[in-house]
């Protein structure tokens, strides 16, 4: 082997290893899985009890890192999904942006924790001069209507049907036949309405004269109950008698009112209702004057601002900020 050949044989593995050692490097990156920075927005304030969450709140991260940005749910959560080369411990700023809210940038770092931020209110704007004093609010309480299931019994239906047929007569392959193809049978069907607005339950069908032995129930459309209900049955021996029996039952719907007391923190009314609450009310005394206010799908009242949110179990949280002019007493 000559001096250039060797060169030659020595630059390709060289090249080699440099190939091979950059693979090792980009393939674990490349396949690294990126990092999440979870976390949650509220309002400030010095009495943790007034710490409600903000919803909309747009979550980014300084210019350095290349990230979109996230949106608040109605808890306050957001979550920032970060690039694969940025690992933990990596400076970072969280800038949290909201209209009614002064902008935060929040100098932070990545690690294995939650980002709790909490958000200033913007200044009201100045009130106008009071034309008078100050409406109180008081004596409030939320209405809200849910539906009631129920059922009645109201009789039983019976219905007997016959499968007529001749014993001991070989099939011979015109069907029907027996399950296994040997004996002549027949199939005879049975059917019961419980009429509108009714239902059958716990319906249960049974041979009860004849060589039952020799029979089986061929289609089921009993047991799962309804306005109607059918049955069919097949007989392979001499005729067979059957029984179809089930409860009759009323549904009725009645709507059930009822009443929640909400609780207030400074100027918020909080209250959560069921998931199903319908024709939901707040009454409440405006200067000692009840007044009944639906809280219709926009949820306007006249003296607070108010929105909801849900819960992972589908409840609804309400929060009412009273409006200028109006105060708790």
């Amino acid at each position: 082997m000559n001096v250039r050949t060797k060169h030659v044989l020595f630059w390709i593995l060289g090249a080699a290893l440099i190939v091979t050692a950059a693979a090792v490097v980009v393939i674990p990156l490349r396949h690294r899985k990126p990092l999440v920075l979870r976390g949650a927005v509220t309002v400030k304030n010095s009495d943790t009890r007034k710490e409600v969450p903000v919803a909309d709140v747009v979550v980014s991260v300084s210019d350095d890192v290349a990230v979109g940005a996230a949106k608040s749910d109605a808890s306050g959560y957001f979550t920032l999904t970060l690039p694969p080369h940025v690992r933990r411990g990596h400076s970072i700023t969280l800038k949290f942006r909201h209209p009614e809210y002064l902008p935060l940038d929040q100098p932070d770092f990545v690690g294995d924790k939650l980002y709790v931020s909490h958000l200033t209110p913007l200044p009201r704007p100045p009130m106008a001069a009071a034309t008078g004093p100050e409406t109180t609010v008081s004596n409030t309480k939320v209405r809200y209507a849910i539906k009631n299931f129920t059922i009645m019994s109201v009789g039983s239906a019976t219905t007997t049907f016959q499968v007529v047929n001749t014993g001991d007569v070989p099939c011979q392959g015109r069907q029907p036949c027996s399950p296994d193809g040997k004996w002549k049978a027949s199939i005879a069907s049975a059917a019961l309405d419980a009429g509108a607005g009714n239902e059958y339950r716990n319906a249960r069908v049974s041979c009860i004269a004849g060589p039952c032995p020799f029979t089986k129930v061929e289609t089921d459309g009993f047991s799962g109950g309804g306005q109607k209900i059918t049955v069919s049955a097949r007989d392979w021996s001499d005729t067979a008698t059957f029984l179809m029996e089930a409860e009759v039952f009323h549904p009725m719907v009645s709507e059930i009112v009822h009443e929640s007391y909400p609780v207030v923190f400074g100027p918020t009314l909080n209250f959560t209702l069921p998931s199903d609450a319908e024709g939901i009310c707040i009454e409440a005394d405006l200067n000692r004057e009840t007044i009944i206010f639906p809280l219709g799908p926009n949820l306007f009242l006249s003296w607070a601002t108010c929105n909801t949110r849900v819960n992972p179990d589908r409840t609804k949280v309400y929060s009412c900020e009273l409006k200028p002019g109006f105060r708790f007493p």
